[in-house]
């Protein structure tokens, strides 16, 4: 049995666009799902799925790896919480990752969060402030373009 990796764009009002640094936005993508597979045993899956919710867009990475206790949940953010004290720092990563992505994730406005129980797996959900999907309109008396 291998790693499945499924990715899912869901229904929800407009597109799922965000104003922000495409590099650092890219981090956020790369350390959650880098987390994922280190957490996930290569007969699991794991499921991105992007979509929209009200004024947010929405970005879920799901996996079905051993799960946090409510304890382990609550700091997993916190710069150098690793949830396994006991495995390699070879292995187990240096606890910055998750860290970094709360840190680009509140710099751009928005926000972190993981589901989560023993034996249950893990799942992050980053909700960004979505581009308001207003047109554009070129005032001829202005100097500049004006957003309505």
């Amino acid at each position: 049995p291998k790693l499945t990796i499924t990715m899912e764009v869901f229904d929800g009002p407009g597109t799922p666009e965000v104003l922000g640094d495409e590099a650092r936005l890219r981090q956020v993508m790369g350390n959650l799902v880098a987390n994922a597979l280190q957490h996930t045993p290569e007969s699991a899956s794991i499921a991105i799925r992007v979509g929209t919710k009200q004024d947010s867009a929405i970005l879920e990475v799901a996996d079905e790896g051993p799960g946090m206790s409510r304890e382990d949940a609550h700091r997993v953010f916190e710069r150098f919480y690793r949830t396994d004290s006991s495995r390699a720092r070879a292995s187990g990563g240096t606890g910055l990752g998750l860290s970094i992505v709360d840190s680009l994730v509140y710099a751009h406005g928005g926000t972190v969060s993981v589901t989560t129980a023993p034996g249950q797996g893990c799942r992050f959900t980053v909700q960004l402030p979505r581009i308001a999907e207003a047109p554009v309109v070129n005032d001829p008396g202005a100097d500049e373009p004006a957003t309505v």
